[in-house]
């Protein structure tokens, strides 16, 4: 992110963040993602990085306290107890052992990776670190470090599961448990979360889950880490990372998990390129409006057509063998298209942006695509594509001037909010849609020749 001049601007961006935020509720990750563009669009932020850049540029103070806090980053706070330590679940709170110091240190940390969002972060526990009074007895001994992170934030938004907690997991562990023991230690999670995820969370770590939300027990560990590090946001033209390449090192860990077994539905059958229909049946907005004929179209193109409705009862392992066996991935701007991370890299993304939405679909998928090495292709509708001309007439400013109406509304608010992304659906223009599903087909057919 480009630097503002001063510590006393940076801050004031951050404060200015976090009180509009504080002022609305969402209901969706792509809501709130919307609020935030409006004040970081014009800080030149749209390239995903990552942010463990804190360490390099606010490095952590001296070790003379057993407990370290870096505050220093927008999107969290992250915390280490370099010592023995006792966790009491029933209390939230680490008591560091083994070490004295003159005046007992307290720290207080929510390991969520949103701390600027005080809406959702008033759902996530505290912690407490400690190193005074007296710890309580240990009752269970680790010799791993705990990795303390709670996913209680978008409670079963897939894009927030895998942007807010898988990924930041694994960055944290790349980043500082590489080759090293740990424990997970999870709080505000659900047990349908764990069910879900199993084979992911093992693929991280073998040692058993701590469930903070159903443990009274207290543990011992010979260190802690409180908080994950996330993905940030660069400048518009970002110079090349070492980090560059996380996404795609994640799809591989994805690939190791769930990729061992996709039966019929592998590849080397295909004699079409499949195309993934991804619909949002069961959300508010932003729906095909006629799906069955988007389907006709994209079959007469040459194009195997799978539809594909998200649900948390289908099982990881069947909805990765269905992506990561297919050559397109297709649909309008919404949590299904986090499924990207599924295709395989040279796959093809062809995402339909709603008006309003350019931003936000950039930032939630095209730089993810990107990084995934996808063939990326996004279809932006036009006036007559979308439902609000029937509320509000081809020539009301919120459609002939999206942007003018974000700004004289003060950008995303609830009003904002409310029109481009709960009450707006899509009607393609399909002679014009067609076009972009011919140019997806060459892309596709080449890709499938030479990978399957």
């Amino acid at each position: 992110m480009k630097k503002c001049g001063s510590r006393t601007v940076i801050l004031y961006v951050a404060v200015l963040v976090l009180f509009f935020v504080s002022q609305i509720k969402f209901s969706s990750i792509t809501e709130l993602f919307a609020v935030i563009s409006t004040r970081m669009r014009d800080q030149g932020t749209t390239s995903l990085v990552l942010s463990d850049r804190y360490s390099r540029e606010n490095p952590a103070p001296a070790l003379a306290s057993p407990i370290i806090c870096n505050r220093s980053h927008l999107n969290y706070d992250i915390c280490s107890i370099n010592s023995p330590t006792v966790l009491d679940p029933k209390a939230s709170t680490f008591y560091v052992t083994g070490h004295t110091i003159s005046k007992p240190q307290v720290e207080k940390i929510q390991p969520y990776p949103r701390k600027w969002d005080k809406f959702r972060m008033n759902r996530i526990k505290e912690f407490n670190l400690t190193s005074g009074p007296p710890s309580p007895p240990c009752m269970v001994q680790h010799n791993a470090t705990a990795l303390v992170f709670s996913v209680g934030g978008y409670d079963g938004d897939f894009f927030s599961d895998f942007y807010d907690e898988f990924i930041p997991l694994f960055i944290t562990i790349n980043s500082l448990f590489y080759g090293k023991d740990f424990v997970l230690v999870i709080s505000n999670v659900r047990g349908w979360w764990i069910w879900r995820y199993a084979d992911l969370l093992q693929s991280f770590n073998k040692h058993p889950i701590i469930n903070l939300d159903n443990d009274t027990t207290t543990h011992c560990f010979p260190s802690a880490t409180i908080g994950l590090m996330s993905l940030d946001l660069k400048s518009k033209n970002p110079k090349p990372t070492t980090n560059s390449k996380i996404i795609l090192q994640f799809h591989q860990l994805l690939e190791k998990t769930y990729g061992h077994n996709h039966s019929s539905n592998s590849p080397s059958l295909k004699t079409q390129p499949r195309l993934v229909l991804a619909g949002r049946r069961g959300a508010i907005g932003r729906l095909f409006m006629h799906r069955a004929e988007v389907k006709k179209v994209a079959e007469d193109e040459g194009f195997e057509v799978v539809e594909f409705d998200p649900k948390y009862a289908i099982p990881m392992h069947e909805v990765y063998a269905l992506l990561s066996s297919s050559h397109v991935l297709m649909g309008v701007h919404g949590a299904a298209l986090t499924h990207l991370l599924f295709l395989r890299p040279g796959s093809v993304l062809l995402q339909v942006v709603p008006l309003a939405t350019e931003w936000l679909a950039e930032r939630c998928f095209g730089i993810l695509a990107r990084e995934m090495d996808l063939d990326y292709m996004d279809y932006k509708i036009g006036v007559g594509e979308s439902s609000l001309v029937d509320k509000y007439g081809k020539d009301h400013m919120a459609l002939k001037d999206p942007e003018g109406f974000l700004e004289k509304n003060r950008g995303w608010t609830s009003m904002t909010v409310e029109t481009y992304l709960k009450k707006q659906n899509v009607r393609l223009d399909l002679d014009r849609f067609r076009g972009y599903l011919k140019k997806a087909f060459v892309k596709a057919k080449a890709f499938m020749d030479r990978e399957g």
